[in-house]
């Protein structure tokens, strides 16, 4: 499929793929771990570690020889989700926290403030909405 929106759900559309991913950005790296934090069956945790190592989300380096096991580290490819996940984060706070609020909130550790990502414009730094963007296309798309 020629879009980019499609080919990523391919790789982290699957529910249980974004909470091993928020974990793993939470300092989870252990098979354990990520089992005790998510309840996560076995089996479903070993097929989605599985195919985010393929996809280069994560990358299984071995912490012991006797016996062999193993610990998963974010990638460049997967550090890459961070906005991706806030902006998950986020809109869940704003939409589905329900009365007792967000569960969590994100602090700006250099200024100490609560942080809210937006999107804005590499070039001039202005905040970009919806509106402000016009689609074209790029050397991937194929001619009709």
């Amino acid at each position: 499929m020629q879009c980019s929106v499609a080919r990523s759900l391919e790789v982290v559309g699957e529910w249980w793929t974004m909470l091993i991913i928020r974990e793993a950005f939470n300092g989870v790296r252990r098979f354990d771990a990520f089992q005790e934090q998510l309840g996560i069956a076995r089996n479903v945790l070993s097929d989605r570690l599985r195919k985010l190592v393929d996809a280069g989300v994560l990358e299984r380096r071995q912490y012991s020889e006797r016996p062999a096991r193993y610990e998963y580290r974010l990638t460049d490819r997967g550090l890459d989700l961070y906005p991706i996940l806030v902006s998950l984060l986020q809109w869940g706070d704003r939409w589905a926290a329900g009365e007792a609020g967000p569960p969590i909130v994100l602090k700006h550790r250099a200024c100490g403030h609560d942080m809210h990502a937006s999107l804005s414009c590499d070039e001039c730094g202005e905040r970009v909405r919806p509106r402000d963007v016009e689609a074209r296309p790029g050397p991937g798309m194929r001619a009709r």
